[in-house]
This record gives C-alpha cells, sequence and structure tokens, in this order.
C-alpha cells in the first residue's frame, strides 16, 4: 500500500518517541525532528509507509550512535510474554477449538506494537489477550484452516518483540516441523530480530531465520535471497503484524495477514474499526474469489 499523507504525523511521533529512547538530551531530540521534517517533505508517498519508518529510523540511528534504541523494552516485552505463557497455554489445551484460541491470542499480541503506542504497559497486553479469548474478530477461518491442512511448508513473518512468545502458541498448533519463523535482519523499533526468538525459545522448535532487512515490514526486493526464496516457496505464509499487511498486500501469494486495526488509515482500507483483530488472506490469492471476503468470528 501506499503512504497516506494521515501516516506522516505518526511517523514524527515514532521519531521523537525513539529519539528520548535513545538519548536524553533535548538537542538530540530537536536535531532528530528536524531532520525528520527534512525527509517528509521529500518522502515518496508511493512507497509503503515501512519504507518511509526504515529511511527515518536509519537516520536516527547515525544520529545517536544507538544501534537499538528499543533494546530494553523489548527485553521488557519478552519478559512479560513468556510470563504469561503457561496460563494461556491452559487456555489453548482447555479451549473447544484450540486452533482458533491460539490464532485469536497471537493476533492480540500484535498489541506490543511501539509504532503506533510509545506507552505501552502490562496493563495494555494482559486487558488485549483478555478481549481476545471472548470477543468476536473478523476472520477466514475456513480457509485459513484448509491452507494450514494443505502446506507442506509454512513461512511465518514475525512482527514485534514479546508477541512472538504468543506466536509460538499458534506455531504449536500448525506443526513446527513444517514452519520456518522468520524475524528482521536487523533492529528497528521494538520489532523481533535473531536475539529476540531465542530470549523467547522458538529455535528449540522451529526453524528460525532472518530475512536480512531493517524495514518494520517485508519490502521483498529488500530481503536477502534466501528468504525470497523461501517466501516464493512456500505454501502457505502467515504475515503477523500491520507493517507486513502494508507491504505485502499487494504482493502475490498464498498469505493470510494476522494483525490488529492500530489506525484510521488501515480502519478505512479494510473497513473495520480500530482495535478489531484481524484475519484475512490476500486478495491476491490465487484461491481468492472475491478480496478482503470477512466473516465475523
Amino acid at each position: 500500500m501506499k503512504t497516506s499523507l494521515d501516516c506522516i504525523p505518526c511517523i514524527l511521533r515514532q521519531s521523537l518517541d525513539a529519539a528520548r529512547l535513545a538519548s536524553t538530551n533535548p538537542s538530540v531530540h530537536e536535531q532528530i525532528i528536524r531532520d525528520v521534517l527534512i525527509r517528509a517533505g521529500e518522502m515518496d508517498l508511493n512507497q509503503s509507509p515501512p519504507a518511509m519508518a526504515q529511511l527515518i529510523h536509519r537516520r536516527l540511528r547515525e544520529i545517536t550512535g544507538v544501534d537499538d534504541p528499543y533494546r530494553d523494552a523489548k527485553d521488557w516485552q519478552n519478559r512479560i510474554a513468556m510470563e504469561l505463557i503457561p496460563a494461556l497455554r491452559a487456555e489453548i489445551e482447555s479451549a473447544n477449538d484450540p486452533l482458533l484460541m491460539a490464532t485469536r491470542l497471537a493476533i492480540a499480541g500484535n498489541v506490543i506494537d511501539m509504532g503506533s503506542n510509545g506507552n505501552l504497559t502490562e496493563a495494555d497486553v494482559r486487558q488485549a489477550l483478555n478481549q481476545a479469548m471472548v470477543e468476536p474478530f473478523f476472520g477466514e477461518q475456513d480457509r485459513f484452516r484448509q491452507a494450514i491442512a494443505k502446506a507442506k511448508s509454512i513461512l511465518y513473518l514475525a512482527d514485534n518483540a514479546g508477541e512472538i512468545a504468543f506466536d509460538q502458541l499458534l506455531v504449536e498448533q500448525i506443526s513446527p516441523e513444517r514452519v520456518t519463523f522468520a524475524v528482521r535482519g536487523s533492529p528497528v523499533i521494538n520489532d523481533a530480530t535473531l536475539a529476540d526468538a531465542r530470549t523467547v525459545g522458538l529455535d528449540k522448535i522451529v526453524k528460525v531465520i532472518d530475512n536480512g532487512s531493517d524495514a518494520p515490514g517485508t519490502i521483498l526486493n529488500d530481503c536477502r535471497q534466501e528468504f525470497r526464496r523461501r517466501f516464493a516457496d512456500a505454501d502457505l505464509i502467515i504475515a503477523k503484524g500491520q507493517g507486513n499487511f502494508e507491504t505485502l498486500s499487494n504482493e502475490p501469494g498464498n498469505i493470510f495477514f494476522l494483525f490488529k486495526v492500530k489506525c484510521a488509515v488501515i480502519a478505512d482500507l479494510v473497513n473495520q474499526p480500530i482495535g478489531m483483530q484481524m484475519l484475512v488472506q490476500s486478495s491476491l490469492s490465487s484461491d481468492l474469489r472475491t478480496p478482503y471476503q470477512k466473516t465475523r468470528l
């Protein structure tokens, strides 16, 4: 998708949040914001919002000299998520539909996104998980089940730190031996990297790779060759998070997007309110007749 004018204030806010994490010096904050404002005026709005964010966060790291401004926050998010996993696994095991429950919880974990909420709290995470167990979401449950059943190879595209612990619960339900789990190639916002996957133990149950990119989404021509090969060869791609939806919604493939609607731009695009949990198949999938066909679950 293209970048909307409404995305620009979000990118500016995100830049200031990151600047304050990377430095306590107000003059550095001002330098970063002035730099971002100049770059905002030069943005190619035909590119996706994650492409814009990628360039800005690269510049932020150059100015501050901090490679991973969100490292402490990601460590906290991983720790909180891991503390919740035993109880959530029990919920899945006792559910009438374990796959559906695991899917709900994986999508609920997408609330752990400091690109959209720089003031995320543990209470926010717990509330999202509690709501996920009882509230409806819009999704293509039957198509998702069928795709999982048919697929011999599944590529699971991760989004954020902390969230990936909840992804592990869904991976467990869809047979880890068929899954390759992909994270970002290097730090950007609080997106998950190999270090985060190892922290939550994903590398112990599934093959984990990185995509070689520092974009907060999946920009295929920016990813390394091995990742692009796995993407092309996968029978099924599970893409977590709004950033992956923003970058891959116009790419061909059997892709299911799992995310929470976090802004008015995406809410308008999918015709659902902010906060809605989404499970939608790509409109470019070869077996999908009606784009963004949705069923209330």
